[in-house]
Parts: structure tokens; C-alpha cells; sequence
């Protein structure tokens, strides 16, 4: 039987924002929660969710209400094994307004994605994004 590598590993854990994008094109809550484990948490700034069920049903609303019409971007900027099942992601992406046709920087964040292999699938087992860009005065 043969070991997978590291970079098979790595390879995987990246696929994970892109499940995320999908879920978010098509505004599904459901596909969105799904991707994350059983006992996940989402920190956002002014929100923290605790367990799927709670990011489910914030993403539906979002979805719904002031995520309608918009799309997410993420892209990678690091990542790293700590182990055979678990990996550590830090993106650099955003929200995408409706009509805009590219990230307008004041919504540019940087994520931190703890990652976690379940059952064969990559879960996020936590999540947590902050501002990229900060106001001056």
C-alpha cells in the first residue's frame, strides 16, 4: 500500500477553500456548514459560531439577506502540515460585492484555516478572519 506524501497531503488541504467558493456561488448554507467538522468553530469580526448547525443556519440567513448576489475569493498564502491529518491554511481574499468585478480592497482579509482529516475528507475544524487592510485617519 503506498504512503501518501506530504505534498499529496498539502495538495488536498488546499482543495478545502475552493469547496468553500463553490458552496458560496451557488448562496447553498448547506454545502457551505458541510465543509466544516461536527464541532467547528467560524470567528468573523463580531461573530463567533460554534458547530456546524450554528454556521449553517448563519450562512443561510447570509445568503439570503447581505451575502445575496456576492461572491468569495480566497487564495493561498501559506500552509503546513502539523501532522498527517491536520494542516494549517492562512489565505488572503474577500467578499466580492455584486456587480463588482474584483475585490475592492477595503473587503481584503486575511483567514486562518485549521484544517482536519475525518474519514478520509478534509473538514475545517476552525476558522477565523481579520481586515487586511486597516483604516488610517
Amino acid at each position: 500500500m503506498a504512503t501518501e506524501t506530504t505534498e499529496q497531503t498539502m495538495e488536498q488541504a488546499l482543495a478545502v477553500p475552493g469547496r468553500i467558493v463553490a458552496a458560496w456561488r451557488e448562496n447553498d448554507g448547506e454545502a457551505f456548514a458541510d465543509v466544516f467538522a461536527e464541532d467547528a468553530t467560524l470567528v468573523l469580526p463580531g461573530t463567533f459560531l460554534a458547530g456546524r448547525r450554528a454556521i449553517r443556519s448563519f450562512m443561510t440567513e447570509a445568503f439570503a439577506g447581505p451575502f445575496k448576489g456576492t461572491r468569495v475569493t480566497g487564495d493561498p498564502v501559506d500552509v503546513r502540515a502539523l501532522g498527517a491529518d491536520v494542516a494549517v491554511l492562512t489565505t488572503r481574499g474577500g467578499v466580492i460585492p455584486p456587480g463588482a468585478t474584483g475585490l475592492p480592497a477595503e473587503n481584503a482579509i486575511h483567514a486562518t484555516w485549521v484544517l482536519v482529516r475525518s474519514a478520509g475528507d478534509w473538514l475545517i475544524a476552525a476558522y477565523q478572519n481579520t481586515p487586511a487592510v486597516t483604516a488610517r485617519s
